[in-house]
């Protein structure tokens, strides 16, 4: 019997490669490139580690070549979902009772496989699928991924120590148990290693899974999960369910055994799930724990004092990298009228340089956003705001869905503080440019506050620390992250933990403890070593 008393000390953040001109890894992740565009795999739903073909199949494309067809994926039925929790269900009595360094061991394999064998795999499947360039997959796909996996290690190893005070009398300890039942997790589009850490994070604590995956990410989810069953994820602990959300949501809502939702996407889905929970309150076994990060409008405020160069490349960084397409993505802006015009001069030289092209192309900046749904969501906003009269678009607007869904990098300059895109989530590459008097600095903060009922991320570039402070202080609760002279995007596990409030969800922090708590359900056992044999106290003598 292993008895030792061990402890995971704190990993270091996965080194991005650079896939620079004439590197191995820029050969070897065009080599994977090649091989997945040109085939079309089928994929199975996976229950209790068995594949599953419902026939009712649908397309997977590459939203930078829309008629290329990547892979063809089942999708679930009611009867499918309900296997899928009932397997569950059945595996958590062994994996509830695995010995946590067990778990660790396999959560370590998996993040070793990421980086070096299927590396290239994963990377290859997100630019293709999810329309990334090589950096942004390498950021998310792998390092990233890889940072979840090694850090959550470490942070269970923080929860389990925690144990409370005993003293000669009695030992007092917690037991940190996985929630009673199942966790529904689904994940976004977006990001690969938010697919990841949205189950792992459950499963690492003792926990099993339903996972339904975006299903304009389910190349590289398909690869993620088959890596996990590879690491030793044992069979029915994370069961792969793509499909129609309302399908698959209808039955998980449904079931007295639902335990908890991991959620990232929009504010509208979190809210209808809320709903849904409460209506169905009375028929769980146990509350069911509710972690979500949600919408998010996020901004880059600049005090007059701001360098404009160093906000000209927050603004194109943050706006326009993945094309806008990121949670912290850079939405808004409000920007001095006295330093506007170097700034913007900055700007249209910077994003002259910016190449807009397929993934399959090494030096492109910029792709397609994910899907025509997304595209003319934002094309719209982007032909109105070209004849309105409070508002105009002073750089890019281009819209092309002929061969890809692409967008150039769009700034949107208005004198309406409330015109409909300082406000509206877009999720595109389209930044509104609010221009202020540098003296009304305070009550500009206070707008920015106000404007928006989301509080993910945000940035303030200012030169003067006082100035600094204010802007903290004025928006306290108006970000979760919150970055003083740099982009607003960018979180890295372990050292920015990522995750808002208001209408921007729980703010749990992905990349931190915080979140390993909510999937835990701790027991406190006393034992009483010496218990009393007479039931009067002192006090009671006469």
């Amino acid at each position: 019997m292993n008895n030792s008393t061990f402890f995971f000390m704190q990993p270091k953040n996965e080194p991005v490669l650079s896939y620079a001109q004439g590197s191995k890894e820029r050969e070897l992740l065009k080599q994977e490139l090649e091989k997945q565009y040109n085939q079309c795999i089928e994929i199975p739903i996976i229950i209790n580690g068995q594949e599953i073909r419902t026939g009712n199949v649908a397309e997977v494309v590459m939203p930078s070549e829309h008629s290329h067809v990547l892979a063809k994926f089942h999708k679930a039925d009611k009867e499918t979902v309900q296997k899928a929790i009932d397997a569950a269900l059945e595996a958590r009595k062994k994996w509830e009772n695995v010995h946590w360094i067990e778990r660790c061991s396999i959560m370590l394999k998996a993040a070793e496989l990421l980086a070096g064998k299927y590396r290239y795999v994963i990377n290859a499947s997100t630019m293709l699928g999810q329309g990334k360039n090589p950096f942004q997959a390498e950021i998310d796909s792998a390092c990233e991924t890889i940072d979840f996996l090694r850090f959550n290690v470490h942070y269970a190893s923080k929860i389990y120590a925690q144990q409370p005070l005993s003293d000669n009398s009695a030992i007092n300890r917690l037991e940190y148990r996985g929630l009673e039942g199942f966790v529904y997790t689904i994940s976004p589009f977006n990001f690969t290693s938010i697919a990841c850490n949205l189950n792992i994070s459950p499963v690492l604590m003792g926990n099993v899974t339903v996972w339904k995956p975006a299903t304009t990410a389910v190349l590289s989810n398909y690869y993620l999960m088959k890596i996990l069953q590879e690491a030793g994820v044992p069979d029915g602990v994370i069961n792969f369910v793509p499909g129609d959300g309302g399908v698959i949501s209808d039955v998980c809502f449904s079931s007295k055994d639902l335990a908890g939702i991991h959620f990232t996407g929009s504010t509208r889905t979190f809210n209808n799930f809320w709903k849904l929970i409460g209506e169905n309150i009375n028929n769980y076994r146990t509350y069911p724990k509710i972690v979500g990060e949600t919408g998010g409008k996020d901004f880059i405020f600049a005090h007059k004092s701001a360098n404009p160069q160093e906000l000209a490349v927050a603004i194109v960084r943050g706006a326009f990298e993945y094309q806008g397409q990121k949670c912290s993505a850079a939405s808004r802006a409000y920007v001095p009228k006295e330093i506007w015009e170097e700034t913007f001069s900055y700007i249209k030289e910077m994003t002259k340089k910016i190449k807009v092209s397929s993934s399959m192309e090494m030096g492109s900046f910029m792709n397609s956003v994910i899907d025509e749904k997304s595209f003319d969501n934002i094309a719209q906003y982007v032909e109105r705001a070209k004849s309105c009269s409070d508002a105009q678009v002073v750089l890019g607007g281009g819209c092309d869905k002929s061969v890809g869904y692409f967008i150039s990098p769009t700034i949107i300059l208005t004198s309406n503080p409330h015109y409909e895109t300082m406000e509206t989530e877009l999720f595109g590459p389209v930044i509104t440019i609010y221009l202020y008097d540098g003296d009304k600095y305070e009550e500009t903060l206070e707008l920015c506050d106000k404007t928006s009922p989301y509080a993910l991320t945000g940035s303030i570039f200012a030169h003067s620390r006082y100035d600094i402070e204010t802007a903290m202080n004025k928006l306290r609760y108006s970000a979760g992250n919150f970055y003083i002279n740099d982009k607003p995007t960018g979180a890295v596990v372990g050292n920015q933990p990522f995750g808002g409030a208001r209408a921007s969800g729980t703010n749990d922090k992905a990349g931190s403890e915080l979140n390993l708590y909510r999937w835990v359900s701790p027991r406190c056992i006393k034992e009483t070593l010496v218990p009393p044999t007479d039931f009067t106290y002192p006090f009671m003598d006469i």
